[in-house]
């Protein structure tokens, strides 16, 4: 039997000495690091699937709806639903008016621009020096003097009352 010598010069590894013709395979001693790492991956991965169990548990519980939060949603959503159609509505209402608005503009300016037509051919249709010359010569008519003219004030209304003759 050969003679063996266990050399312990350094805590993680042996070094065997082997005298004889028979060499035995050298093992390397376990490496606890790997083994550390190891055990803290194993450690990770279970304390990752018990996050996750816990996470689908409350996303199960998050998930089932009692009684009175169904129907305060129903309420919700059909006071939302309300308000979304009274503005609807609202907008609609606007944008009809707008549109009468822009017709009766329009209107207010077919009738503006007839108004100036009309004015100007009655202005273009009359002569006023032909009816000026027409009453001085033929009908004896004068301008009226200083003395003729009688002036007259109103109060603030709109209109007159005469209660006798105007004096010649």
């Amino acid at each position: 039997m050969p003679n063996r010598t266990v050399n312990h010069n350094n805590r993680n590894r042996a070094a065997y000495q082997v005298d004889g013709n028979t060499v035995r395979r050298m093992e390397a001693m376990p490496d606890y690091r790997k083994e550390r790492r190891d055990r803290q991956e194993r450690e990770r991965e279970e304390e990752l699937r018990k996050r996750r169990r816990a996470a689908a548990r409350n996303q199960a519980k998050a998930l089932r709806m009692s009684k009175s939060y169904v129907v305060f949603l129903t309420m919700a959503v059909t006071v939302f639903g309300i308000f979304c159609g009274a503005y609807i509505k609202l907008q609609s209402d606007v944008t009809a008016r707008m549109k009468k608005i822009a017709s009766l503009e329009s209107q207010v300016t077919d009738l503006k621009a007839d108004n100036d037509e009309a004015y100007k051919r009655i202005n273009t249709a009359v002569d006023l020096d032909a009816i000026k010359e027409k009453a001085i010569n033929e009908l004896g008519m004068f301008y009226a003097t200083q003395d003729q003219i009688v002036y007259y004030s109103v109060d603030k209304t709109d209109y007159m009352n005469q209660y006798n003759e105007i004096p010649q």
